[in-house]
């Protein structure tokens, strides 16, 4: 690879281009199986499983789905949170040629409905609480032929399973289950069926994920990653963590995987490396999310700011919980406050790297130095990965390249940008231009090389690490019955990054309250996209068109803000 301006600032032993091992993510599974068969893969609430064990399951799960008529090319919905579960069904996916389709927990009916319609998914895996709060209700309407279930007790050791249903039947994670056609049990398979998976012919370019993203027009799509995408990601963190000493890593995995980013670094990148991950179903219980730190002695944790920044203020932090193991951090999603990462470097003596990248880009391709840090930039996403570039081209046309210091669209390149959206070839072609992923992001580039976002030209906004598209929210609002106008911004929050506000014109002679139309918006979309502040006006600012300028929306909340 040419030598660009950037190269300079990688840390010492971090190569500009890589020789990546061709392998698929199931085959990165038997390399690590072979060579730590005896150490621990993954640990959730004081079960562990070895590497030798993971295989064992994981190749049971594809021969079970092989025999369930799943063949290659076939699409798989996983709807877990992070479990060993969600693990074995992810690879066990995999190793049956099938893509896997990773499924928001949180999502209500309608998101449901319209990801399992969209990817065509043949078979579902599913956590038994949510089949009964949400797919069994609209089974009528999806398209799969078999749904697995599994359970959180499933996977907990003795005796926690047993006391589980008392402590978790407050919260609704215990459910009971009628039998029905169709309905099967993950632990069933994996007793009935040998580790004897089929044989596939593997092709690099084959889709491994389909990984669903909002867009400008809110229309949820998938974008389709292949094997040499995810792979090559998850060789490039790894070349960015030069710390990292393989088969003795604990890696922290309090990231969604059914996001991209906890997906690759978190989970295929703890397998890569031949690391024992720490499943964290639930991030946001801060005391047990500091506890689990203390007693795996984790040493990797990616997370997104406000993960940080609650860390750094839970009580007694400083003096009383020791989370020195941590070494290394990759911060992403979202803009990572200095003042936050430098206390939890204190608390810590773990070095943090702010990266950036996008569910297009399997996700990660931008990154500060990670261990000198005297090359790390405050305010910035960093430089390209190894083997990636970045520029910035003007608005208009995306055509010219603009001078250091100027803004216009960030653009990307490098070999783990998707191969395109899943079934929607003019959003394809808009987003991928002469081998460029146009992302939307408005951004700058220093004379070093070091890139700066700036702003986002597709409105989105990032709450708690969520990506939000505005767009969806704005069409829940305008099926109220009293809702003449409506338009979701996100407004700035000290720790959630950004919050969603909606701002809303009502029909002549109808009143509501904020209240009412939050509890509206609750039953027709996901926890962390309801808004959570609603303001009421006679009208909204507008272009001469008539177009609604969630813009002006923005500016006047920055200028409250300020």
């Amino acid at each position: 690879m040419e030598e660009k301006r950037w190269h300079k600032f990688y840390d010492e032993g971090v190569l500009p281009s890589l020789d990546y091992k061709n392998l698929t993510l199931p085959q990165i599974l038997d390399e690590s199986a072979a060579k730590y068969p005896n150490q621990t893969a993954l640990l959730f609430e004081g079960f562990s499983m070895t590497y030798a064990q993971l295989k064992d399951s994981v190749d049971r799960f594809a021969t079970a789905l092989a025999a369930l008529g799943v063949v290659k090319g076939d699409r798989v919905a996983i709807q877990l949170p992070n479990l060993p579960q969600c693990v074995i069904a992810y690879y066990g996916v995999l190793r049956a040629g099938a893509i896997a389709v990773m499924t928001n927990p949180m999502y209500v009916e309608r998101e449901v409905v319209h990801q399992f319609n969209d990817s065509g998914a043949k078979v579902a895996i599913i956590l038994d609480a949510l089949w009964m709060k949400t797919a069994r209700k609209v089974r009528d309407k999806l398209p799969c032929e078999h749904y697995i279930l599994t359970g959180i007790k499933d996977y907990l050791p003795f005796p926690k399973n047993l006391l589980f249903p008392l402590v978790a039947k407050k919260t609704g994670m215990v459910v009971k289950v009628p039998p029905e056609p169709g309905v099967l049990w993950l632990k069933d398979l994996l007793a009935s069926h040998g580790p004897t998976p089929p044989t596939i012919e593997w092709d690099m370019e084959d889709l491994c994920n389909l990984q669903y993203t909002g867009g400008t027009t809110g229309v949820s799509k998938g974008a389709m990653l292949t094997h040499r995408n995810l792979s090559c990601n998850v060789q490039q963190c790894r070349a960015w963590f030069p710390v990292v000493v393989d088969g003795e890593e604990t890696m922290l995995s309090a990231l969604p995987f059914f996001h991209s980013f906890g997906l690759t670094v978190c989970m295929n990148l703890a397998i890569y490396v031949g690391g024992a991950q720490v499943c964290v179903p639930n991030p946001r219980d801060i005391p047990k999310l500091v506890g689990i730190i203390a007693k795996s002695k984790a040493s990797l944790f990616p997370a997104v700011p406000t993960l940080f920044t609650a860390i750094n203020e839970y009580p007694g932090i400083e003096k009383n919980i020791d989370i020195s193991s941590l070494k290394g951090c990759l911060s992403g999603s979202a803009p990572l406050p200095m003042e936050v990462m430098e206390k939890f470097e204190g608390l810590t003596g773990a070095n943090i790297t702010e990266g950036y990248g996008l569910t297009e880009t399997s996700p990660v391709i931008t990154a500060n130095p990670l261990v000198n840090k005297a090359h790390r930039k405050a305010g910035s996403i960093g430089i390209p990965f190894p083997d990636s570039e970045a520029k910035i081209v003007d608005l208009e046309t995306g055509t010219k390249e603009m001078p250091v210091g100027e803004r216009g669209e960030v653009i990307l390149h490098g070999p783990q940008v998707m191969k395109g959206y899943w079934n929607r070839d003019d959003e394809t072609a808009e987003t991928l231009r002469d081998g460029w992923l146009y992302t939307g992001d408005i951004g700058t580039m220093d004379e070093d090389g070091f890139f700066y976002i700036v702003g986002r030209k597709k409105e989105m906004i990032i709450a708690g690490g969520y990506n939000i598209y505005p767009r969806e929210i704005d069409e829940v609002l305008y099926e109220h019955p009293k809702v003449l106008e409506a338009a979701a911004v996100g407004i700035p929050h000290p720790h959630r990054g950004e919050t969603v506000k909606a701002y809303i014109t009502l029909k002549e002679g109808e009143t509501a309250t904020e209240e009412e139309i939050i509890e509206y918006c609750k039953s027709k979309l996901a926890a962390y996209k309801v808004p959570k502040l609603v303001e009421f006006r006679d009208e909204l600012p507008k272009s001469t068109v008539g177009k609604v300028l969630r813009r002006v929306l923005k500016e006047e909340e920055a200028a409250k803000a300020e």
